[in-house]
């Protein structure tokens, strides 16, 4: 048996297998959510969804995390539970949840499978396929948001003091690899409707898998906790406390970083899960061609944001980084709305601005609370970041039906885009404040993530 002279977090090969471990995780859960982004006109055919239907489907995600407070909960149990307990609860939510989409648009459940008569008795608008999919999406999202605030919470646990804000560049890049090979892959295998079932099932199947990640990454984490166990009997008189919540929103710091993710996810992960249908309305291209362009941003930020988190580990300015992603985000939004540039250039502007941001904001947390909330304070973001991902994708859809009455074979999109520009001015705005307000209070968010204020 191996014998490890050092805890297992201070071995860099383990550290960095440790972050491909979770990182994979993170790839089938942005795999299974960015699957649909390609399918939207094929599930128009399929089961006759509606754009605002649509919207509604990619929105239910967040429900449990915006109106359910269950990112923040999620992340109060973690503080409570630990790593363990609550990653295997709450990744195996996002498993049962992808399965139960994938067996709504199964032909043996439109056959009349399980459950199929019952959805079919209430709410004769939507079809029993949408029904039974925006129940598996529930709980989908339900586990998915706080199996990310575990992740982070993970990250921290082995990577702090020794290159974070690379950890958490790399962390996105695994999300973006899944944002990727959805895109690229999800109307291949759906084979302009042919295979429709398949290439859901395939997101399904993966997320399973990473249910078998979080296992194995619970054998490390038992062995990690039993070589510093010492430390954490130590520390247990510091353990989480529900009024430092009150202190953590009291921070006009976190509050401006929590209004700046909301605005930016808002203007990005709704506008991805329309992008290849508004580039094939806006460009006459089909969806596998719209699919592939639309994966320049993930494929961007595959490079790009360890890139940045390592600069920021070692120069700062994480606060400044967030105000030029936003601005670049803007611009781009300007420019798909009221220009007719192709649509590669601009992917890849956005997916420098996708990267930008998330490399500075996520490990900037790290300088605003203690280890001690951590769970609690990303929860708290992931939760105001999923009202805007509810409503956003809801009010996209229902734009676009309102602005294209008779459902005519080109949709015009400007309306849609301009809310996207709007979210992109004020995001803008809330990094301005962010930098004003951390110059003042001096937390020391623009400063090298591997050393102290």
């Amino acid at each position: 048996m191996i014998q490890f002279k050092k805890a297992l977090n201070e071995y860099a090969a383990v550290r960095w297998g440790i972050l491909i471990l979770v990182g994979f995780i993170l790839s089938v859960n942005y795999y299974f959510y960015d699957a649909f982004s390609t399918l939207k006109g094929l599930l128009t055919q399929e089961f006759g969804f509606t754009s605002t239907q649509y919207g509604l489907f990619v929105a239910f995600y967040s429900i449990p995390n915006t109106f359910l407070l269950m990112a923040v909960i999620g992340g109060v149990i973690l503080d409570k539970l630990g790593i363990r307990r609550t990653g295997f609860l709450f990744v195996f939510f996002m498993a049962f949840g992808a399965f139960l989409t994938a067996y709504g648009a199964s032909k043996s459940y439109s056959d009349g499978g399980f459950g199929y008569v019952f959805m079919q008795s209430f709410l004769p608008d939507y079809s029993p396929e949408l029904k039974m999919m925006l129940l598996g999406r529930f709980f989908y999202g339900l586990g998915a948001e706080t199996s990310i605030v575990v992740v982070s919470k993970i990250l921290i646990k082995w990577f702090k003091g020794k290159d974070l804000a690379l950890a958490f560049g790399l962390k996105v890049g695994f999300g973006r690899l899944g944002t990727f090979a959805a895109l690229q892959l999800s109307p291949v295998i759906a084979d302009g409707g042919e295979h429709l079932s398949t290439a859901i099932w395939l997101a399904a199947v993966l997320v399973g898998i990473g249910l078998l990640a979080m296992i194995i990454y619970i054998l490390f984490d038992t062995k990690l906790n039993s070589q510093i166990k010492v430390v954490e009997e130590k520390s247990d008189k510091d353990s989480f406390k529900m009024s430092d919540i009150y202190k953590i929103v009291g921070n006009k710091t976190f509050i401006y970083i929590a209004l700046l993710c909301v605005t930016f996810y808002s203007a990005v992960f709704p506008f991805m899960a329309f992008a290849p249908d508004f580039f094939y309305n806006k460009f006459g291209m089909d969806y596998e061609l719209s699919g592939q362009i639309a994966s320049l941003l993930p494929l961007g930020t595959l490079i790009f944001t360890p890139l940045f988190g390592f600069l920021i580990d070692k120069y700062g300015k994480a606060a400044s980084a967030m105000i030029i992603g936003s601005l670049v985000l803007l611009i781009v939004h300007i420019g798909f709305t009221f220009t007719m540039i192709y649509p590669y250039v601009p992917m890849v502007l956005l997916g420098i601005s996708f990267s930008l941001i998330p490399a500075a904001m996520w490990p900037s947390l790290v300088k605003l609370v203690d280890y001690r909330q951590m769970g609690t304070a990303y929860g708290l973001m992931y939760s105001i970041q999923n009202l805007g991902l509810f409503a956003t994708p809801i009010a996209a859809g229902a734009i676009l039906d309102a602005t294209n009455p008779g459902n005519p074979d080109t949709l015009n999109y400007t309306a849609t885009m301009s809310m996207f520009v709007i979210l992109g001015v004020f995001g803008f705005i809330f990094a301005i404040l962010l930098k004003r307000e951390d110059m003042k209070s001096g937390l020391g968010v623009d400063l090298p993530m591997n050393r102290d204020k």
